[in-house]
């Protein structure tokens, strides 16, 4: 327990917190020119930066030598699907046999709730539909990635690589700690639906197929009729969201977070920590390459925004 705040709480803020400055940092250095040569601000850039946005800034070559493909996107995936499958069940086992969670797992889940015992298994519905969903949208993206999209020769930072894998384990965990009411015991699973699960899952559906439609337009901009690649170049996307934002995919990702929230009944502090983390890192790379386009296209359209249309 930090400060009477449990671990998972505090992550999740200083990880909000950390994107949010790393946000403002990024947009006060636009307008300095004389930091663009500090070693700092080229770490900096360096770290915030992966594919194409990592185009527009001058690197010492020691920091390319951190660098590995950004096609390894698939293994945070991999380990999600992987990981959160193992963790569903589990939870089910506990939920629907009354076995209990294994030791190892509740003594990591009593060190992020600062030493409290409650897991998901007293909130099953709940915490059974986020794991789901959660599993469904990490085996999309990764047939997306394996599938769809065309990745060019873009690289990621060895800090995001390793970030990005214990990302997906860390948020499965999470999810077993969620700070929501617990159901009366005597309501069986299904008897705890309530129309909140549902107008979760409808906007988790329509986000879902925003971020593949919109993933499946910019894999189309390198590709031939015939679904050869044709160029692994960049192109001014159009259509659909593209219209309105730079970067729908990211908005949408955005959004089925916030379904996942509708899920837990929009009671949990614990995940809408989650979603302001989700917010700025993807504010912070929608604004990268909201910038890299404008810097590409003379006729970029003015009017689209970076992230959220007509606001940002």
């Amino acid at each position: 327990m930090l400060g009477g705040l449990r671990v998972v709480d505090v992550t999740w803020f200083s990880l909000g917190f950390g994107f949010f400055l790393a946000l403002c940092l990024h947009r006060f250095s636009r307008h300095a020119a004389e930091l663009e040569k500090s070693p700092f601000i080229q770490l900096f850039q360096d770290l915030i930066r992966y594919g194409k946005t990592k185009t527009q800034i001058k690197r010492p070559d020691f920091l390319r030598s951190f660098d590995v493909p950004k096609r390894w996107f698939c293994h945070f995936y991999t380990v999600s699907i992987v990981w959160n499958g193992l963790l569903l069940v589990l939870l089910l086992q506990a939920v629907l046999l009354e076995e209990g969670l294994p030791k190892w797992l509740t003594d990591a889940l009593a060190f992020l709730n600062g030493g409290q015992a409650n897991s998901g298994t007293d909130r099953p519905l709940s915490v059974l539909l986020v794991h789901i969903l959660l599993w469904i949208h990490s085996l999309r993206r990764l047939l997306e990635c394996l599938y769809v999209s065309v990745f060019s020769d873009g690289v990621i930072h060895i800090v995001q690589y390793a970030f990005g894998l214990s990302y997906y384990i860390f948020l499965g965990l999470t999810v077993l700690c969620l700070d929501i009411p617990v159901y009366d015991e005597g309501l069986s699973v299904l008897g705890q639906l309530q129309w909140c699960h549902a107008g979760g899952v409808v906007l988790f559906i329509w986000a879902s197929w925003l971020q593949h439609h919109s993933l499946a337009l910019l894999a189309s901009l390198r590709t031939k009729n015939t679904g050869a690649v044709s160029a692994v170049g960049h192109h001014m996307p159009h259509g659909c969201w593209f219209e309105l934002v730079s970067c729908p995919h990211y908005f949408a990702e955005l959004l089925i977070y916030v379904s996942m929230a509708l899920c837990l009944g929009g009671s949990s502090v614990t995940w809408w920590l989650v979603v302001l983390y989700v917010f700025f890192n993807q504010a912070l790379a929608a604004q990268l390459c909201q910038e890299f386009y404008q810097s590409k296209f003379e006729d970029y359209p003015p009017q689209r925004k970076a992230f959220i249309p007509f606001v940002f």
